[in-house]
């Protein structure tokens, strides 16, 4: 049973770890996808190309979500290629980690207006569109760190607390539209990004999740996909932990 069939879905920051995930289960569930990539060209179209071959629309749009003005041009491109838009993943991201006595303003601001600025971007760019379709979902990609904090992660984890915020309140707003807005909130997630660490490192903190392992993008993309279904139509304003039971 295919949970998308037929909706169009824009996902930020697709071309590589957690976004790809979701991009590939959505296709896999129906939903033609049009997601972001920032600088990674390459992956990017190999994305779009795999996803096409699963007999989905798909297309890469070059696009900064930190930037409203594009985020604006990017929201009318897709509906003039894809004719509509049924769901939106807040997914891109950076982190610039340190101590807060050794962290740069730059990199401060930078984390802020990368992870959080965009979701605003995002979101007020689509609203009209799904406001007038009465009908919509929302998906912020926030984190574990967002909930509970990280030392050497002020600026990340307050771009992420802000994101449950954001969350909340879009939702109290566009729940009478028929326009649903959640937060998922990741864990320990294994990409290739962590495949770079030190495996003892790693192996240390998969001893300290009650399930025993990372979680995979996969994970996350099934989250997603329950946020974005049919299943989660009386579902709104919520944060998912998808953390192997991190924050138990």
């Amino acid at each position: 049973m295919k949970l998308l069939e037929g909706k169009n879905v824009i996902i930020t920051g697709a071309s590589r770890g957690i976004g790809t995930g979701i991009a590939k289960v959505f296709a896999d569930h129906g939903a033609n996808v049009a997601f972001t990539y920032s600088s990674s060209e390459a992956p990017a179209l190999a994305l779009e190309k795999e996803l096409t071959a699963k007999g989905v629309k798909a297309k890469a749009y070059k696009s900064n979500a930190a930037s409203f003005s594009e985020s604006e041009v990017l929201i009318a491109n897709v509906l003039t290629d894809f004719g509509g838009i049924d769901v939106l993943i807040n997914n891109a991201g950076i982190t610039k980690d340190n101590l807060l006595m050794r962290m740069a303003e730059e990199d401060f601001d930078k984390v802020i207006e990368i992870n959080l600025k965009s979701v605003f971007n995002m979101t007020k760019a689509v609203q009209r569109t799904m406001l007038k379709q009465r009908k919509g979902s929302i998906i912020n990609m926030s984190s574990v760190v967002g909930v509970k904090g990280n030392a050497g992660q002020t600026n990340y984890a307050a771009s992420k607390a802000g994101m449950i915020g954001f969350t909340k309140s879009v939702a109290l707003e566009l729940g009478s539209r028929n326009i649903r807005c959640n937060a998922i909130a990741p864990g320990f997630i294994e990409t290739e990004m962590t495949a770079k660490l030190d495996e003892k490192v790693v192996q240390s903190w998969r001893d300290g999740i009650p399930l025993k392992r990372g979680g995979a993008p996969e994970d996350i993309a099934n989250a997603c996909l329950f946020f974005a279904s049919d299943l989660s139509g009386y579902i709104t304003g919520q944060v998912l932990n998808v953390d192997g039971g991190m924050l138990t």
